[in-house]
């Protein structure tokens, strides 16, 4: 048996692949300590609220509407209505509901979003995905149905006070030509916790306008909601930009929601493209957050309880991790959102692809840095000196997790001497 060209490439091995057997071996498997995926925190409160919420749904039949009937391919309608309202009333954006679609999560969101805007075309040029600031998220490197679809361009570094350092878009070497497609950025970022200022996002908007491109925002980590932003950062959008959202992070991953704003275009576009691959997005997800907003809990939520609860979490694994990490051995990307942090062990005279390995035999999983930078036109040392750690699970297991990294960073710079 052999496969298509499209069968070859996504059968392959990869980086998310990996992430996501890792998470769920780790979940299954007694007394692993997971540092590495995605998952989010079940945080008591939202926990109760959502069996809460779900209870009333069952009594009121709007679950099993949820469950039973197809919604359309752009998405479910009462969603697109009340969403809209809320972002018009809360940021002034001029959004109706044919400026929003939703999709299977937002994985199957940028699966899209790359392939509409980049690859092949019908002249027989092809035009690429630029990030302008690498590492990006893992999740992004192998969704082109095109080989060497992604560009990006290594940051600026600004090392600060106690061991933390800050990425910043290099706009002197960020080049936009006639073969960029899009332009992509997360913001929180995956894997960094990195929150590109106000200025930065202001003038990438302005270079994608200047060469008729989209500007992408991936913002499944951000304001209104799940709220996991720790800086001051304004949201942006116009017609131009497209911003992802997510459900995922404010404690529903299992939904599979995510969530596009753009021109009514681009969610034409979207809504055919689900039509053709999936009939339709989930409806359940959207019937929650739907409640929610009706019952105006999405946004005090995302505020009193989501950001509160990762912002101690992160200042107490930090804490942690410098008891058994000293600067001159760990510094730590400033973290400014997201639920991740972002560790760079410079000159570490071993991989963190070894190191990984290593981690992962003493039970301990982290994602090693190497799978963060896709499109990097030559090798930069950097990306095999950094780890991304989740800092979602309890203290203690942090703690144990923490203190066998500091151990296998000494066993490393022991071989050495």
């Amino acid at each position: 048996m052999t496969f298509s060209l499209f069968g070859d490439k996504f059968t392959r091995h990869s980086g998310i692949t990996r992430l996501m057997e890792d998470l769920n071996d780790g979940l299954r498997t007694p007394g692993a300590i997971m540092l590495g995926g995605g998952n989010p925190a079940h945080i008591p409160a939202m926990d109760e609220y959502f069996h809460q919420l779900l209870a009333d749904m069952l009594s009121s039949g709007k679950l099993t509407d949820a469950l039973c009937n197809y919604d359309g391919p752009q998405g479910k309608s009462e969603l697109l209505t009340v969403l809209a309202k809320m972002l018009r009333d809360t940021f002034g954006w001029d959004i109706e509901p044919q400026n929003i679609a939703l999709t299977n999560g937002s994985q199957s969101a940028f699966f899209y979003l790359f392939n509409l805007f980049a690859g092949r075309r019908s002249d027989g040029t092809t035009r690429k995905v630029l990030f302008p600031l690498a590492p990006e998220y893992l999740g992004y490197a192998d969704a082109g149905l095109e080989e060497e679809l992604f560009v990006s361009t290594r940051p600026n570094i600004e090392l600060l006070p106690a061991g933390q350092f800050k990425y910043h878009v290099d706009f002197e070497r960020l080049q936009i030509g006639a073969d960029t497609g899009m332009i992509c950025v997360s913001r929180p970022t995956n894997p960094t916790g990195n929150v590109i200022t106000d200025d930065e996002l202001m003038r990438l908007d302005e270079l994608a306008n200047q060469h008729g491109i989209p500007l992408v925002i991936d913002n499944a980590y951000g304001v209104p909601f799940p709220g996991i932003i720790f800086s001051e950062a304004r949201p942006l959008w116009n017609p131009n930009i497209v911003l992802c959202m997510s459900l995922s992070k404010l404690g529903l991953p299992g939904s599979r929601c995510g969530i596009i704003i753009a021109n009514e275009k681009i969610v034409s576009a979207i809504s055919n493209m689900n039509g053709i691959i999936s009939l339709a997005p989930g409806g359940v997800g959207p019937a929650i957050v739907c409640e929610m907003i009706k019952r105006r809990d999405l946004l005090r939520l995302s505020e009193e309880v989501v950001k509160p609860f990762y912002r101690q979490r992160v200042q107490e694994t930090i804490a942690i991790l410098r008891r058994y990490l000293p600067e001159e051995r760990c510094l730590i990307h400033k973290p400014e959102g997201a639920i991740f942090l972002w560790l760079w062990f410079k000159d570490l005279p071993v991989s963190t692809e070894l190191l990984y390995q290593r981690l992962k035999q003493r039970g301990v999983l982290m994602v090693p840095g190497h799978f963060f930078f896709p499109g990097l036109d030559k090798p930069w040392p950097h990306t095999q000196q950094c780890m991304r750690m989740n800092y979602v699970p309890d203290p203690e297991k942090i703690e144990a997790g923490v203190r066998v990294l500091a151990e296998e960073i000494e066993r490393a710079w022991g071989e050495a001497r």
